[in-house]
């Protein structure tokens, strides 16, 4: 294809020539005024002379024609995988290639859009400006997105050079039930019960034989679900109390009613950490020693620790005549402390305490059912637990977890973990060593020496997890009936938090003991725990034992999947599995089970699910473009001039561009050099003959 233009390669500066011209039309214009003959003559030469200097050239270009794009963008988010929608986005791919091959002279280029991270829903928008950057704006006829319009990007439309058209999924007699959580804390006193508030929401044209309540399951890290009645379109305070401490997993289900759309939005998860009002311990001490001071002080330093402390300053046997209100500012309430209410204490510790007729056996067995039925003790031992008023001579003997041997070692040692309690949490990683898996063999802390160990034998049900003086147990754990027990047999922690010799771990060491007494899952020995990042799941089995079985994980749509996990450290277990779908997953091994979320509890991409244009019609609208529904058949494509409407019934309109592309330029002068200089001198010429004819 060949095309010509008139060109213009000034031979003076165009200012220059607007001033030249200016002088030579007033030199007419004056010529005119007085009457000159011939004016006209001297004003077409002058004219020659100004066309001359613009130096006019014809340019030929030969150029090759382009051929018009159409962009087509295929929403592949979860959305469009939902009933039908698949089999009509396969259909109106199919019809949009058909109808574009009859189209002369025009390309289609098929752009697809998936879930977006971070739960951002169908960036529509995003992929269009993505796909019009791949080719020349010029070339582009039209644009059509395939989708259900639910687009969550539409405020940031690119400017766009052609009709946006909307080929719209879903059927008119689309309905579908949503259950959202509005509000929900991320945090919840344990024992106290929390408010949720949920609504239970219907889209789209719904059966007018659906009822207006709904079934409403619940269940709390995947165990049995309750059913409530609950209405529809109304928000509902629903009151919950944690069970435990830590993540609680609370999950939502509205069973799935025939004919919605789907049931992926009937679920919704709630994350809630348990945490502990205030922690009520009692400490006991049996009488004034260096390490009394330390654990007051280790106690108190705990903003969230309700302490009750009472030291024996002067036993029964001691009487001196000095009179008890000068002893002490209040009297030792035994009764109400170990009888009325002991069952408000979390946990009870006995510093250096022996037998001495203050508290009788019978509070002393009350302090056993306190801990079967679900307390825990901490015993403290000095020489007095060797000795034949020990604590162990009494009630407690059923719950303590070692026996005295009535021998007091008194020499230097540096307490040790033993290989159960690099596994068990209380002392797991207490020393600093890396785990085995690690293996960079990093040497052993510089904790500061005790000098006194009190030799035990602990019961065959027990844990030793630190050993003392010459291998002996140092700290003992057991459970109890529903309840737990830890037995320090040394009276030299203190040292360590006086920093002798370095000091050491003393404040870990308590409050891992003490979570671990008060069963914090984090501290569970045996435990099953599943986190999730992103879409990746991280299952982790903690157990004291050597090995573990297979473990079993139930995704949202109940496939299961058996993984076997890799010991990474000692006593922890670990699979990792990636790029999972989002949803709830249940983790069981043997008669251990977890829950965990991979994405957000309410995915962005299920909030609304009936297909509709709303979202998009301020983009389309401008460009003149329309909305065609698949469910209506097939569509025909039509070229229309560039500002018409583009868009009719049963027809999608694209304005053809006649791009094109130059392969060759020539140029040549419009006349030759002496054709100006004749044309201007004959010019001139004739008007000096004709006004010399005049005159004559």
């Amino acid at each position: 294809m060949m095309a010509q233009e008139l060109v213009y390669a000034p031979l003076l500066d165009p200012a220059l020539l607007v001033v030249l011209g200016t002088v030579l039309a007033a030199m007419v214009g004056i010529a005119l005024w007085r009457g000159l003959s011939g004016w006209w003559l001297r004003g077409l030469g002058a004219a020659v002379a100004l066309v001359a200097l613009a130096n006019p050239s014809i340019q030929n270009e030969d150029r090759t024609p382009l051929s018009d794009i159409v962009i087509l963008v295929v929403d592949e988010s979860a959305s469009q995988k939902i009933a039908g929608r698949p089999e009509q986005n396969a259909a109106a791919i199919a019809n949009i290639e058909a109808e574009v091959a009859k189209l002369p002279n025009t390309e289609l280029r098929v752009a697809r859009m998936g879930d977006a991270p971070d739960n951002a829903g169908s960036l529509g928008m995003e992929a269009l400006t993505e796909a019009l950057a791949d080719e020349p704006r010029a070339r582009v006829a039209g644009m059509i997105l395939l989708s259900d319009g639910q687009i969550h990007d539409a405020a940031h439309a690119p400017d766009l050079p052609a009709p946006l058209h909307l080929l719209e999924t879903g059927e008119p007699q689309d309905w579908d039930r949503r259950l959202v959580v509005t509000n929900a804390p991320a945090f919840a006193i344990m024992g106290e019960e929390v408010a949720l508030t949920l609504r239970l929401e219907n889209q789209g044209a719904v059966p007018a034989t659906e009822g207006r309540t709904a079934r409403l399951q619940v269940s709390i890290d995947g165990g049995d679900m309750r059913e409530v009645q609950v209405p529809v379109g109304e928000d509902l305070h629903l009151p919950v109390t944690l069970p435990h401490g830590g993540m609680n997993v609370i999950q939502f289900t509205v069973p799935a009613v025939p004919g919605e759309l789907t049931d992926r939005n009937n679920t919704a998860v709630v994350r809630i950490n348990g945490v502990r009002d205030r922690l009520r311990v009692l400490l006991v001490s049996g009488e004034p020693h260096a390490g009394e001071r330390t654990w007051r002080n280790l106690l108190k330093s705990d903003s969230s620790v309700d302490l009750v402390h009472f030291t024996i300053l002067r036993p029964p046997e001691k009487q001196d005549g000095v009179p008890v209100n000068e002893l002490s500012l209040i009297a030792f309430p035994t009764r109400e402390l170990f009888i009325e209410k002991i069952d408000q204490f979390d946990l009870i510790i006995f510093d250096r305490y022996r037998r001495r007729g203050i508290l009788p056996s019978l509070y002393l067995d009350n302090i056993r059912q306190y801990v079967e039925n679900g307390g825990a003790l901490l015993v403290a031992a000095g020489p007095d637990f060797a000795a034949a008023d020990s604590l162990y001579r009494s009630p407690l003997s059923a719950v303590i977890p070692a026996e005295p041997t009535s021998q007091v070692i008194e020499t230097g040692f540096r307490p040790e973990i033993t290989e159960i309690g690099r596994r068990h949490p209380v002392t797991h990683e207490l020393d600093g060593k890396k785990d085995a898996a690690a293996g960079d063999g990093t040497a052993e802390p510089p904790w500061g020496r005790w000098f006194r160990t009190i030799d035990v034998r602990p019961t065959p049900e027990s844990e030793t997890v630190m050993s003392g003086a010459g291998g002996r147990p140092l700290l003992v754990l057991d459970r109890i009936g529903e309840g737990r027990v830890a037995l320090l047999a040394s009276d030299q922690a203190w040292l360590w938090t006086r920093g002798y010799e370095g000091g050491g771990p003393q404040l870990e060491l308590l409050r891992r003991l003490a979570h671990w007494m008060m069963k914090e899952p984090e501290l569970e020995e045996e435990a099953l725990v599943a986190e999730s990042d992103g879409q990746t799941l991280t299952v982790t089995r903690r157990t004291l034992s050597d090995n573990v079985d297979d473990i079993t994980v139930t995704g949202p749509d109940g496939a299961e999947t058996v993984v076997t996990p890799e010991e990474v450290a000692p006593g922890r277990f670990q699979a990792v599995l990636q790029g999972l779908p989002i949803g709830l997953y249940r983790v069981t091994e043997g008669d251990k089970r977890a829950v965990a979320v991979l994405g957000p509890s309410a995915p962005k991409e299920f909030e609304e699910t009936v297909a509709s244009s709303s979202a998009l019609m301020p983009v389309i609208t401008p460009t003149h473009g329309g909305v065609w529904k698949v469910s209506d058949g097939a569509v025909d494509l039509r070229a229309v001039r560039e500002g018409r409407p583009a868009a009719g019934r049963g027809w999608l309109g694209i304005t053809p561009r006649q791009a094109y592309q130059t392969t060759d330029v020539t140029i040549r002068p419009l006349l030759p050099p002496w054709a100006y200089l004749l044309l201007a001198a004959g010019f001139a010429l004739c008007a000096w003959v004709w006004e010399g004819r005049r005159q004559r």
